[in-house]
């Protein structure tokens, strides 16, 4: 039974020391009663609550981790919308091999790993599909070849109960996912495997009412580490089912829907594949299985999947302070900006593609864009001159030019007062036109 705000409240500690993010243990208490909080959340929570609350404050979607040396956590969502308060635990994107495919392309798929915004993005698993006409040793054997490469979780997709049955123990403790398990053999040997090596179970039926089935049954009997892979033939089918069950989660507490989704996606046609995987990183997917090794499609996907995964209330941003481009002296030009992640990654880039060596200023913005740091007050003359004051630049450098960028020219005036003897110039607006900044007006 569902607790009222005022039930949890009684349970929590009543000191109102906000380390939760909520003003009052009431209104953390009004939060965890509508699912978009956890217990969790809450460092002073009393073995007793943790105990009474229990499922009322378990996240409305369940929370799954996979993998074993590479671990990736799915599920915990208590949010429709990214606004409300922020995605928790981000997709998996995995790769498809077929069986028989060359151990090399495992050890590719392990190893990249693009570096975007200081942050390191990989391919979180593998899915493994066993040929047609395959045996259960051969296919075992073979997943146990790729883990022992990649140590990677593995997504197990086999044609049979036996097959599945000598994979999963061929890999056991690695907590990758067996596939293919339907209503015929769920109550029988599939979750006896999944419990015996420690894997999750992925549950698919050919519509929403035979998986609630399944999830309800599978649950009650002890086994809860579960994953959905719905039967849809359409993008706008899968767009739809999607929601339907998150919502059914989040809104009305239907426990039986509330499991991380995993789609394998296979088109035919890469750009199609691409708008699916799109779709899913939109639109709830938890494990998304791309049909192929495609660095360019990858990067595309993981960099949206950053985005969209990004705490909207807590921006992406590196660590205020003096930072060399390259390998500077006390002669090398000076610039700043703020310190949101995207603008220093995109400002030192620039610098490093102009092929000089600089000094970049990053002072503390709370990780807001130039923009928004300048009209909140947190990027002005007075509070860039003190950061500077503060890092004493100028035992650190002999040139007495500050470079800014151009959308806060009218800070320049404030900063030259705020440091005499310095002199301001105003940058490009731009990051992609400080290349031809440099080259122009600084090398002249």
């Amino acid at each position: 039974m569902a607790l009222s705000g005022l039930q949890i409240q009684k349970l929590l500690p009543g000191t109102n020391c906000k380390e939760c993010g909520s003003s009052t243990c009431m209104a953390f208490a009004m939060k965890l009663a509508a699912k978009k909080a956890m217990l969790s959340e809450c460092p002073h929570a009393s073995d007793e609550a943790k105990q009474t609350l229990g499922a009322a404050s378990e996240p409305p979607v369940k929370g799954v981790k996979i993998g074993a040396d590479v671990v990736s956590p799915i599920g915990e969502e208590i949010v429709m919308y990214r606004h409300e308060k922020t995605f928790v635990n981000k997709p998996v994107i995995a790769v498809n091999l077929d069986e028989g495919a060359d151990l090399s392309l495992a050890e590719k798929i392990r190893a990249y790993r693009p570096v975007r915004v200081g942050e390191e993005l990989f391919v979180g698993a593998i899915a493994i599909t066993q040929k047609s006409d395959s045996e259960a040793g051969a296919f075992s054997e073979y997943c146990a070849k790729v883990y022992e490469k990649t140590k990677l979780p593995l997504i197990i997709r086999a044609k049979d109960l036996t097959s599945l049955d000598k994979a999963s123990a061929a890999v056991t403790g690695s907590h990758s996912i067996l596939c293919a398990v339907s209503e015929d053999i769920a109550d029988k040997e599939a979750v006896k495997i999944a419990q015996r090596d420690n894997q999750v179970l992925a549950i698919t039926a050919p519509d929403v009412d035979g998986i609630f089935g399944l999830t309800t049954m599978i649950k009650a009997g002890g086994f809860n580490d579960l994953v959905i892979e719905f039967q849809t033939h359409s993008l706008c089918e899968t767009f739809q089912t999607n929601s339907i069950a998150r919502k059914a989660a989040l809104k009305n507490n239907i426990k039986a829907l509330g499991y991380a989704f995993l789609r394998f996606i296979n088109t035919g046609n890469a750009m199609d594949d691409t708008i699916a995987a799109v779709t899913e990183i939109n639109k709830f997917g938890g494990i998304i299985v791309m049909p192929s090794f495609d660095p360019a499609q990858l990067i595309t996907l993981l960099a949206l999947r950053q985005n969209i995964y990004t705490d909207p209330q807590k921006p992406i941003q590196v660590e205020p302070k003096l930072y060399a481009i390259g390998e500077p002296d006390k002669k090398s030009p000076v610039f700043v900006t703020t310190n949101f992640s995207l603008t220093y990654f995109l400002v030192s880039g620039e610098i490093e593609n102009a092929g000089i060596s600089a000094w970049l200023i990053i002072p503390e913005c709370e990780g807001f864009s130039v923009l928004t740091a300048w009209a909140a007050g947190k990027f002005s003359g007075a509070s860039i001159g003190k950061f500077i004051k503060e890092i004493e630049l100028e035992k650190q450098v002999d040139t007495r030019s500050i470079v800014i960028p151009g959308y806060v020219a009218q800070i320049s005036g404030e900063l030259e007062e705020n440091l005499p003897g310095f002199k301001v110039l105003v940058g490009p607006s731009e990051a992609a036109d400080l290349e031809g900044f440099i080259k122009n007006v600084l090398k002249k």
